[in-house]
């Protein structure tokens, strides 16, 4: 599968001002498979080593860290004669070794023409950036998503059609309606199978969503799992609480997240570290509420008022156990549901661009779903599920009180331009990260 991040990757070996990299990201959103691959095109060797099952790796990081020894051990236990600038060394699970870590800091200041990158599912839980440990300022940092529905596009063989998708956001012209429905149908599709490789490989070889779902299940059983490392037994269970209530959360009409739905008497004082914890872990998304639609949006963030999302909506579609056909034809799927799994696909677009989720809510004046940051100023986006697109908050509360250049709206209307409203349809919010943002 093509991915984005490649790109990126490239940008990283070619930098001048190139550090050691660290990429986080979710379990299984195809880190490990995305370097390697990366590696094999762009390097001469690859020096691969997970940190969790290979016993010698810890052995050679509990000596000093001096990176001329460390370069030799790595070169003895490949095999291979790792070479500046034509190997990449790549450091798999690397959580498992904090020193493996902490050794990245020695290699930028001893050693920078040595190329290294590390991953890991829950990097982001266990290092802790305030402790001496993390090499802060000394590496290059990426995250990585789940598919976005671009990437999903050229999985499923229809590149043309993600071409046509992203000329006609730019130019703002209808796409024909044999292709807008198409598109539409692919969109349903998607939010079944949703981002994750593995569900997006099963649909591909067998096109059936029962064996997609297992897959899924599967997944969300290993998130289960993961919620006990790097904690007690206590906050294990309250990691899955929490991660339990998000479909009850995002089937309100107010999403803010509510500790009161986790369980009778559950308290943010009880449940905060392990929303903490989720967050960290990539497993969900976090959308913060901002007080102004100002610039710069990250000042004026709210940090106790927040929504959370899942971060693939084939995870959440599965969690809920929907059934295929009623979202596969549109027929009763709709209310809070058809409207909560398409916010929750497009807060999952938005973030796989490297976009800051944040949304505006005023007391009485209703909310506008997500807010982003651009180099004409805040732009609101508003999300509807179908083709209604009535709405008071945006047009009556939002643009009489900010004055925005201009305003988005999703759905499942074609595309548009109007009343000073872009109108971007549901398969094409990918696109928005990738030439606003």
């Amino acid at each position: 599968m093509e991915r984005k991040i490649t790109a990126k990757l490239v940008e990283w070996k070619n930098s001048v001002n190139r550090k050691p990299l660290i990429i986080f990201g979710a379990r299984q959103v195809g880190k490990t498979y995305s370097l390697l691959s990366f590696a094999k095109q762009y390097y001469d060797e690859v020096a691969y080593f997970n940190c969790e099952t290979n016993p010698r790796l810890a052995e050679l990081f509990g000596g000093d860290l001096n990176t001329d020894r460390v370069i030799i051990g790595l070169s003895a236990l490949s095999g291979k004669n790792i070479t500046k600038g034509r190997t990449l060394i790549i450091f798999d699970e690397a959580q498992a070794i904090p020193a493996v870590i902490t050794s990245l800091k020695y290699f930028y200041e001893q050693n920078p023409d040595y190329h290294i990158a590390a991953a890991g599912s829950l990097l982001g839980v266990a290092t802790n950036r305030q402790s001496a440990s993390f090499p802060v300022g000394k590496v290059d940092e990426l995250t990585m998503f789940p598919l976005d529905f671009g990437e999903f596009l050229s999985a499923i063989g229809e590149d043309r059609l993600k071409e046509i998708i992203e000329e006609r956001f730019i130019s703002n012209e209808k796409l024909e309606d044999v292709l807008h429905q198409k598109a539409i149908d692919l969109y349903r599709v998607y939010l079944l199978v949703g981002g994750m490789p593995e569900s997006v490989k099963e649909y591909i070889e067998k096109r059936d969503f029962d064996f997609v779902r297992v897959r899924q299940m599967n997944i969300i059983n290993d998130y289960t799992t993961d919620m006990s490392k790097y904690v007690s037994k206590t906050e294990a269970v309250r990691n899955e609480a929490v991660y339990n209530s998000i479909p009850s959360q995002l089937a309100r009409e107010n999403k803010k997240f509510q500790y009161r739905l986790i369980g009778e008497n559950a308290r943010s004082r009880t449940y905060e570290d392990a929303v903490h914890w989720l967050i960290k872990s990539g497993i969900v998304l976090v959308c913060y509420r901002a007080r102004e639609g100002k610039t710069p949006v990250e000042f004026y963030k709210d940090n106790l008022s927040y929504k959370i999302y899942m971060s693939d909506v084939g995870l959440l579609s599965a969690k809920l156990m929907l059934p295929y056909n009623t979202v596969l034809s549109d027929v009763n799927f709709g209310g809070e549901a058809k409207g909560a799994i398409a916010e929750n696909y497009v807060a999952q677009q938005l973030a796989a661009c490297g976009i800051r989720l944040y949304y505006w809510e005023a007391k009485e004046k209703g909310e506008v779903d997500f807010l982003i940051q651009t180099e004409e100023g805040v732009i609101p986006i508003e999300c509807k599920a179908g083709e209604n697109v009535r709405s008071m908050s945006l047009t009556r509360s939002y643009i009489p009180k900010y004055s925005p250049a201009w305003s988005i709206r999703i759905s499942a209307k074609n595309f548009g331009f109007e009343n000073n409203v872009k109108s971007v349809p549901l398969y094409a919010v990918w696109c928005i990260g990738k030439h606003l943002a």
